[in-house]
């Protein structure tokens, strides 16, 4: 246990030098995320019918249920956070949901 204490007292200690500029060396990646696209009903479509989907085969790609593609279509709920950024990524990358196996065309 004291040498998890330790550690993170060791951390805490040298984020603190940084922030009074005294670790210059020390690099620092700065990353920005993109925000969410908030799709609508149509550009939900859009992008099933791309990837030649029933609104059943759509949804269990996509891990959800088939009534709650039903709903986003239909303009009734909104994907949440995680599925908007699968519905960006499959706008993206038509062969996506193959090269992961998620798919398998026969």
């Amino acid at each position: 246990m004291s040498t998890l204490f330790e550690s993170i007292k060791q951390g805490l200690g040298e984020a603190v030098e940084y922030e009074r500029g005294k670790l210059p060396n020390v690099r620092v990646d700065k990353i920005s995320v993109a925000p969410l696209h908030i799709y609508n009903r149509d550009e939900i479509k859009a992008i099933r019918l791309r990837h030649n989907m029933s609104q059943r085969l759509f949804a269990e790609a996509l891990g959800v249920s088939t009534k709650t593609v039903e709903a986003w279509e239909a303009g009734i709920n909104a994907p949440s956070g995680v599925a908007s950024r699968m519905l960006e990524l499959l706008t993206h990358d038509n062969t996506l949901l193959e090269r992961y196996s998620i798919i398998a065309r026969q």
